[in-house]
């Protein structure tokens, strides 16, 4: 047995006795846990302890990262080595945040300049829009953008954009990633389209939702703007060629390489909507958050590193614990994405059931990911949480100051935060139960009914995040964070994080069935499908 299996064992025992000892024991065990369990980074608050491992668990879980050779992973991570293997690359999303005069190389070659030359022509390009430079066919400067693009070139820049908006933006930015036509009827609904920047985002300009709504944008233009409709155009793409024979000027087209990841791209050339409707200061910023979590996880011991504690703290329970499902929920509600975009992250990256080198996983992986904005889940699915028969650990966010005035609505909130973790490890006992109802004068077999309803078993796990405000630096902070997180959780299941073969089935078996429903001779599938096609080529 190798080291890395004997530290799964070892870790898989100690879930077993943490299933059956209350965390609330575990301060009074350890009085050094909120200490040991709690760290800052790059401007984030974590606090880990009411997680459901002890002093010794988490030891074992550190040696499991150890066995696992998280360290070394990580530092091939950041040199630039091939660590997407199936697909020949690096993942080098931490360059395109890096600090200026850096010097990345991506399997060799140096990169570092690259991303500063088109970092700044982002930069140039946004303030131009935003100064009315660079304005429509007809003169007028642009006040609306509509991004389009789908997974991670919809999720993330999306994301940025509800977190940090104006409440009164100069810019609107709107966003189309579905291929259901309203989407993107919804998105250019009430646009001037003499004042509309169209910015499409494809790595090859070929995904089919994409230019399917692209296509349609293009001819929202054309129609109302004749020959100067595609100055209106930006692509975003890592084929020019393709982007210009859609219309694209050359000047307009921002290229990213392809150790660029999808769900890791917000930081490249795909952020460039989030730079114009929000500023190349405020973009700057959200790269310089990022760019503090990349240096906290490189130079950080295990011991004391925030997405190594994250990372374990979500195998402790995935895996010590047999807990497959985790929520996330952000007590802010411009944070309300932040579970969707983890979803992608997390399941896209981690969803797999076979390792880097082919074999089958010995370790259930990613756990299935979901979650809304506190407080308004606690009127839906924490009913669930608090008395469901499965036990889901949640990660839990809180902002501290709000920019958007109320403060005593604000504190409100935070109190909601608070009690809802309190509540979830701490809970409420029968007896302490049966004591309120009975001072309520409820007779004994009132009591033996109603009781065990209103119980709450607690010990239910969560970590808690939080932030003073709710700055570009502490977004970037916070999605590196997640990041790094989502790579050491493959790191000690042994699988590519880097690639999402699961995602090309489905798009095959698409095109597939488009030409049936367009054609004259469908083509064989199973019964079901095939009547489903049937009945749908048969539609008025």
């Amino acid at each position: 047995m190798s080291d890395h299996e004997a530290a799964w064992r070892r870790l898989r025992a100690a879930g077993a006795a943490a299933a059956a000892r209350p965390i609330t024991g575990l301060f009074e065990a350890e009085p050094d846990r909120l200490e040991r369990l709690s760290l800052e980074a790059a401007g984030l608050y974590i606090d880990l302890s009411k997680q459901p491992w002890s002093a010794k668990d988490l030891t074992l879980a550190l040696d499991l990262a150890r066995a696992a050779d998280v360290e070394a992973a990580r530092e091939r991570l950041f040199s630039g080595e091939m660590v997407n293997p199936s697909e020949g690359r690096a993942a080098l999303h931490v360059a395109l945040r890096a600090p200026r005069g850096s010097s990345f190389a991506a399997q060799g070659e140096p990169v570092s300049r690259e991303v500063e030359a088109t970092r700044e022509a982002m930069a140039d390009f946004a303030r131009e829009v935003r100064r009315g430079a660079r304005a429509g066919a007809t003169g007028k400067p642009f006040t609306a953008v509509v991004h389009i693009g789908i997974g991670g070139s919809d999720l993330g820049p999306r994301l940025v954009w509800e977190a940090l908006r104006s409440t009164q933006p100069a810019i609107d930015l709107r966003f189309a990633a579905n291929v259901d036509p309203a989407e993107i009827a919804l998105a250019l609904a009430g646009l001037d389209p003499a004042q509309t920047l169209v910015v499409v985002v494809s790595k090859t300009f070929t995904t089919q939702e994409t230019m399917a709504n692209a296509a349609i944008a293009r001819a929202w233009l054309r129609d109302a703007l004749g020959s100067g409709a595609d100055s209106h155009l930006v692509a975003v793409s890592a084929a020019p060629d393709v982007a210009q024979a859609f219309g694209v000027r050359a000047d307009q087209i921002f290229g990213f390489r392809d150790w660029v990841g999808g769900r890791y791209s917000v930081w490249s050339a795909v952020g460039l909507s989030c730079a114009i409707a929000l500023g190349p200061d405020v973009f700057e910023a959200l790269l310089a958050g990022g760019a503090a979590m990349d240096d906290h996880f490189r130079l950080a011991p295990l011991e004391a590193n925030a997405p190594v504690l994250l990372a374990l703290a979500h195998i402790f329970n995935r895996n010590a614990m047999d807990r497959p499902v985790r929520a996330v929920v952000p007590y802010a509600q411009r944070l309300r994405l932040l579970p969707n975009f983890l979803q992608q992250l997390e399941m896209e990256s981690n969803g797999k059931r076979v390792r880097a080198d082919g074999r089958p996983v010995s370790q259930a992986t990613a756990a299935t990911v979901f979650g809304d904005a506190g407080a308004n889940v606690q009127h839906a699915f924490f009913q669930l949480m608090h008395q469901g028969s499965d036990v889901i650990p949640a990660d839990i966010l809180a902002v501290a100051r709000s920019a958007d005035g109320h403060p005593e609505s604000q504190t409100k909130l935070l109190a909601n935060a608070l009690a809802q973790a309190e509540a979830l490890m701490v809970g409420r006992s029968q007896a302490e139960v049966g004591r309120s109802l009975e001072r309520d004068g409820l007779t004994a077999d009132q009591i033996a009914v109603l009781a065990p309803q209103k119980t709450f078993p607690g010990n239910r796990p969560t970590s808690f995040l939080l932030m003073d405000a709710l700055t570009p630096e502490a977004l970037g902070a916070l999605i590196a964070l997640y990041e790094h997180k989502t790579f050491v959780e493959g790191v000690l299941w042994g699988i590519n994080s880097f690639d999402q073969w699961g995602v090309e089935l489905g798009k095959t078996l698409a095109g597939r069935i488009l030409e049936d429903l367009e054609g004259e001779a469908p083509k064989a599938h199973d019964p079901s499908t095939a009547a489903l096609i049937a009945r749908l080529r048969g539609r008025g």
